[in-house]
């Protein structure tokens, strides 16, 4: 009678037993699965963290070399980007920075172009534009040649080249500053409009001059010197 008891119930226990065994595979199958996407996870978290450091060299060279210059928040803000391209070189931030301030000296150009074109300007303001517009070309040219002459650096006039790269970016500081003294006692919009945008020029244009500076200090040291 016990053994009859218990082959009744035995297919119960059975299936009760396999059951639990399929939920036992499904969830070592499951386990399986999310352990081996943890583990891809983390290798693709490990490779990209080792291309993180140079990121980060290259980042914090900048803002370090930054930190030299007279607006070096702007500095960073506009030199950033070009990380990758600038590396830790004390060259290519000086010729970046150099190519920033040429892009906006430009931009800026042609923003009071379209501003001197507009009707029922006061006549003052019209003619400081046109004076701006003036210095400003004079100073985009000077800057142009700066960056054709960073572009092929080198050899014997290389203290020379670096000599002139100073006196054109210098002039081009003045340049800026010359547009925005045109500004001073005309309309208050205009004024505001005016040197808002002259004003960033100058900025980056100064920030440029300061790496400039740099560079050119860095390639004295680092060159030989007679000893008699």
């Amino acid at each position: 009678m016990l053994t009859s008891i218990y082959i009744t119930f035995a297919p119960p226990l059975h299936t009760h037993y396999t059951s639990k065994t399929t939920q036992n595979n499904k969830k070592m199958t499951m386990s399986g699965t999310l352990t081996l996407a943890f583990t891809l996870f983390l290798l693709a978290t490990c490779h990209g963290a080792r291309m993180l450091p140079e990121t980060e060299t290259n980042t914090e060279f900048i803002k370090t070399s930054c930190n030299t210059t007279s607006y070096p928040d702007l500095c960073f803000s506009s030199l950033s980007s070009y990380a990758s391209k600038i590396q830790t070189s004390p060259l290519n931030l000086a010729s970046t920075a150099l190519s920033v301030s040429l892009s906006s000296a430009r931009s800026t150009t042609a923003v009071l172009t379209n501003m001197s074109a507009a009707h029922g300007m006061d006549p003052h303001d019209k003619e400081a534009i046109h004076d701006c517009l003036d210095t400003l070309g004079d100073a985009v040219d000077d800057l142009r040649q700066s960056a054709e002459t960073m572009s092929h650096l080198g050899g014997e006039k290389m203290g020379y080249q670096i000599n002139s790269v100073q006196t054109w970016v210098s002039a081009a500081l003045t340049d800026d500053n010359t547009c925005m003294d045109g500004f001073r006692s005309g309309g208050e919009d205009v004024m505001k409009d005016v040197r808002r945008h002259v004003l960033n020029v100058a900025r980056l244009t100064s920030n440029a001059l300061d790496l400039i500076n740099g560079l050119s200090s860095t390639i004295t040291n680092s060159v030989p010197r007679n000893h008699t």
